[in-house]
């Protein structure tokens, strides 16, 4: 498991009430700790900006889509646009528009699809982020398997609906698969890099893959 908890139940709930993060998260009002690993990728990369759409799958508790609210206020601005979707409720957020559903199936995507696109049309948005993760067997190569479909899955929605510049940003766990997905966004972005931020805890192998720019390909190119 990525981020398996000690034995001592009471032992992670010490260290999890002691955590810096999650107690600037409660000072800041934000749902969660791992708002802080986008806060990092946003600063270096300067994403987030008023007026542009923004699709957060896998987005409860919704700490994610809080920060794009601040960023892109679009109070301010109705232009800017926030999709989420999540299979766990979440609690409303004002600016956000929620879907409670599975991305990985058909229904819930096209969901999606029909909040970004009304008309059906694909280039509309400007980041896709997927924090998305299955829920874990404990047994590695099951979880690992399960973890890069949800990122292929994540990825086919980025490469349709993403503007030519536009952004992919997608939660993995290193180890077996990891390669191959890399090489698979390479073949689909221009540039690609592996983000590991500050807020990812030390005993978790989740990285963060970053995808800018979508290739375009000739009808007759396929992918090995």
């Amino acid at each position: 498991m990525a981020n398996a908890r000690p034995k001592n139940s009471r032992d992670w709930v010490q260290r999890h009430l002691s955590d810096p993060y999650v107690i600037r998260a409660n000072e800041e009002g934000f749902r969660s700790r791992s708002v802080y690993k986008l806060t990092e990728i946003d600063d270096k990369e300067r994403l987030l900006k008023p007026g542009i759409t923004v699709v957060d799958l896998g987005s409860a508790p919704g700490g994610w889509s809080q920060l794009a609210v601040q960023k892109l206020r679009p109070d301010l601005h109705p232009s800017s646009k926030i999709i989420a979707i999540d299979i766990l409720e979440m609690d409303p957020i004002t600016g956000v528009h929620f879907i409670k559903g599975d991305f990985s199936s058909q229904q819930g995507r096209d969901a999606v699809v029909a909040a970004v696109s009304p008309d059906g049309k694909v280039g509309h948005v400007d980041l896709v982020i997927s924090d998305m993760a299955p829920n874990m067997s404990g047994i590695p190569t099951t979880d690992q398997a399960r973890m890069f479909h949800l990122g292929e899955i994540a990825m086919d929605f980025a490469i349709e609906f993403l503007k030519p510049n536009g952004v992919f940003i997608v939660k993995v766990f290193q180890g077996t698969g990891f390669e191959p997905f890399v090489k698979l966004l390479r073949q689909n972005f221009v540039k690609v890099s592996t983000k590991k931020p500050g807020a990812s805890r030390n005993e978790s192998r989740e990285s963060y893959l970053f995808g800018r720019g979508v290739k375009i390909k000739s009808p007759d190119v396929k992918l090995d």
